[in-house]
């Protein structure tokens, strides 16, 4: 059986502004206290008490929320974001390297899933193993690539896709000689308290 959200490891954020923001964001997405609480799987008392600063939430319960009412874990903390552009031209897609994977941003800053278009040389990064609150997708535009997810090995060829629960241990290494390139999808925490999956710029 599956434990609920108030159950799980992961320790919570103690920002005390939270807790309007998530009764007025289920306010304004039409959900009763107690259909809210069952799409998170929270119970409606548990939910009760984060919305009114009693409990504070850990960061999977943020995002949860999040993704039920339609926003990000931004809004969600009342942060405030730029409005992001929705069309991004070739020419604006800069590389970026870090641990020897070259970066493009493929999809807007400030939105509530990072989109990537990724060269992976061969062997880089192959003992990093990256674990944290999200869900990553991946489609292999060229080369071969291993994945690995938990203790399962996976290979992937051109064409080959995979879409995985971010908090399962997982590594990426490319595996022809001549590297992989990848689209790249995940989730993010919209919010400095937060981890990213993919190195940030300093």
């Amino acid at each position: 059986m599956t434990p609920r959200l108030e159950e799980a490891a992961e320790g919570p954020v103690y920002m005390p502004s939270v807790a309007p923001h998530l009764r007025e964001l289920r306010r304004t997405s039409g959900f009763t206290l107690e259909a809210a609480a069952r799409r998170a799987g929270l119970s409606p008392a548990h939910l009760s008490r984060l919305e009114t600063g009693q409990r504070q939430p850990s960061l999977p319960m943020l995002l949860a929320l999040a993704r039920i009412y339609g926003t990000t874990v931004s809004e969600v903390l009342g942060e405030t974001v730029a409005d992001p552009n929705a069309v991004i031209r070739a020419g604006e897609m800069t590389a970026r390297e870090a641990d020897g994977w070259t970066y493009r941003q493929v999809g807007s800053h400030g939105r509530a899933m990072q989109a990537l278009r990724v060269n992976v040389p061969h062997a880089a990064q192959q003992d990093l193993v990256r674990v944290h609150p999200g869900e990553e997708w991946l489609y292999v535009l060229k080369g071969r690539l291993r994945l690995v997810l938990g203790e399962r090995v996976h290979t992937l060829d051109e064409g080959d896709s995979a879409h995985f629960d971010s908090l399962t241990p997982h590594r990426i290494t490319a595996v022809t000689p001549d590297g992989a390139e990848l689209l790249f999808l995940h989730t993010l925490m919209q919010s400095t308290v937060a981890g990213l999956c993919l190195p940030q710029e300093s």
